[in-house]
């Protein structure tokens, strides 16, 4: 795990999780996890703190300069509590509701900056013999895989807990640092940070076009279409609405066996078969509430790893941004699979991710102070720039356990915000494909609804890929509600999951264009 030095310097990229927060709209990532029999607040309080001294960052807090003159830094909080970062919940009925409900709650709500950002709850009396804890870390310090590099080092591989190696608690210094220093410091640094990203990124910038002349990856005559594409505005879905709160949490699981067999017969790569289930359970998901998909373009924003195999533990976000666009209105599972695969294969041969992120390095050239002050007021303002987050993490294929106790769910939670109310979080653990669904309760009241409508989206595609098999099952359609509810009035629905009724929303008019067409065209389905 990389050592947290106290004075380290946000990146502009961690950074920025800072800046876009707001209240009532939490940038953390998260996951619930289940384990066996029952947990004890004292027994996890004190293992977790004798597992921190191999976590030095998790001791800091970040400190802002005055005026936001600089980025923040990381320094040792002076008043650190392990008691402020780990507590317990004890449920009333312990159902899978209402541990959903408290998640939910949990989730949507943004931690105190005035400590280091993470913490542990224990939610205690659930049914049939279980503990679930909610892990926060927030996006500034971790992102997914560095999320999942922590679970790592605070678990452990076997029932009999490892010996933890002796490691001297951090000297956490009484005494800050007086704000003209950092306010000098402030000044000293932004201007550094601003040159040295310039020069960086123009450095990037004739690498990558270096590698793109070198290697012919970029078609030229699907050039064009592929600019028109990426600048064309995101056909917004009746999800794509401003972000409000509160938030909900939906959660099911399929097994990775299932989801090598349909890649194994079908081509395509793991995270292909993953991007084609959610694009499927997305359109069944629209087609309720009464959008029409045909003709629709539906748009992806795909985090991708740029960590060493051997840095997974690195804090930090390490990530570039993959845009993936293909046809909703793809109903043959074998079809949509391939519009996919083609689609991230010509991504990434044509170095997409990096284009990106060379454009996420002139936004970061920014003064940090602007960055600051235009942060909170972009996430309300009315841009998609893509309709739904889905990163897809591999965990561990072996189990993992908390003092002896196995872990036996491990389900991921992405945050949202903008006009992204609504994302999906995939995890790989000990040999099943956790989803978590994350969204606003006004942008999709009936959350719950995802679940069902991913595992029939996994069953079709399985059926699809069996070798007798003559196409897409019929799958009856439940019926739509007729009543429509207009965007811009908030929707109140009180009822629980269960009871919610499927609200409608009128489709706005766009363009029409084939089903299967993806831009380019050379990734279109056959």
């Amino acid at each position: 795990m990389t050592i947290g030095l106290d004075g380290d310097r946000l990146s502009w990229g961690d950074a920025l999780f800072l800046y876009l927060e707001r209240a009532g709209m939490p940038l953390n990532i998260a996951s619930l996890s289940l384990f066996e029999g029952e947990i004890s607040l004292r027994a996890c309080t004190e293992f977790i703190a004798s597992k921190l001294p191999l976590l030095p960052r998790y001791y800091q807090r970040v400190v802002v300069p005055p005026l936001n003159i600089g980025f923040p830094t990381w320094e040792y909080d002076p008043k650190f509590d392990i008691h402020n970062h780990i507590r317990e919940i004890k449920l009333k009925r312990g159902s899978e509701a209402e541990l959903k409900k408290v998640a939910g709650k949990l989730l949507g709500n943004v931690m105190d900056r005035q400590r280091p950002l993470w913490d542990f709850t224990l939610l205690s009396g659930v049914q049939s013999n279980r503990t679930a804890i909610i892990t926060r870390i927030h996006h500034c310090l971790a992102d997914g895989v560095a999320g999942v590099g922590l679970m790592n080092v605070l678990l452990d591989p076997d029932p009999e807990p490892r010996p933890v190696p002796l490691k001297k608690k951090p000297h956490i210094p009484r005494r800050q640092r007086d704000p003209w220093t950092r306010l000098l410091d402030g000044w000293l640094s932004s201007y550094s940070d601003a040159v040295g990203r310039l020069l960086s990124t123009y450095s990037d910038i004739a690498d990558l076009s270096q590698k793109l002349a070198g290697s012919g990856s970029w078609p030229t005559d699907k050039l064009p279409a592929f600019l028109s594409e990426i600048t064309a505005p995101t056909q917004r879905l009746f999800f794509n609405v401003t972000y409000q709160g509160p938030q909900r949490f939906a959660y099911t699981k399929i097994p990775v066996s299932g989801i090598k067999a349909v890649r194994e017969k079908l081509g395509g790569t793991f995270n292909d078969v993953i991007l084609t289930i959610v694009t499927s359970t997305i359109r069944r998901y629209v087609e309720l509430h009464g959008d029409n998909v045909r003709g629709r373009l539906f748009r992806m924003m795909v985090p991708v790893n740029v960590r060493g195999c051997d840095s997974t533990s690195e804090l930090g976000n390490r990530i570039l941004l993959l845009p993936v666009t293909v046809p909703l209105g793809i109903r043959d599972p074998k079809r949509l699979l391939n519009a996919v695969h083609k689609r991230m294969d010509f991504l990434k041969n044509a170095q997409v991710a990096e284009l990106f992120g060379l454009a996420g390095g002139l936004i970061g050239a920014a003064p940090a102070a602007l960055q600051a002050l235009v942060g909170p007021v972009a996430s309300l303002l009315p841009v998609t720039p893509f309709n739904l987050v889905c990163t897809n993490i591999r965990g561990p294929n072996a189990p993992l356990y908390l003092l002896g106790h196995k872990m036996i769910d491990w389900y991921p939670y992405v945050p949202v915000g903008g006009e992204m109310a609504l994302n999906c979080a995939v995890l790989s653990y000990d040999g099943m494909a956790y989803f978590g669904f994350s969204g606003d309760v006004h942008a999709a009241p009936d959350i719950g609804r995802l679940e069902s409508l991913l595992r029939q989206s996994f069953i079709e595609l399985q059926h699809a890929s069996t070798p007798d098999s003559r196409g897409p099952r019929k799958v009856p359609r439940r019926p739509v509600a007729s009543s429509v509810s207009s965007r811009k009035s908030p929707l109140r629905i009180d009822k629980t999951i269960s009871e919610q009724p499927v609200v409608t929303h009128a489709a706005p008019k766009m363009q029409q264009v084939p089903d299967d067409m993806v831009m380019p065209a050379a990734v279109a389905a056959d």
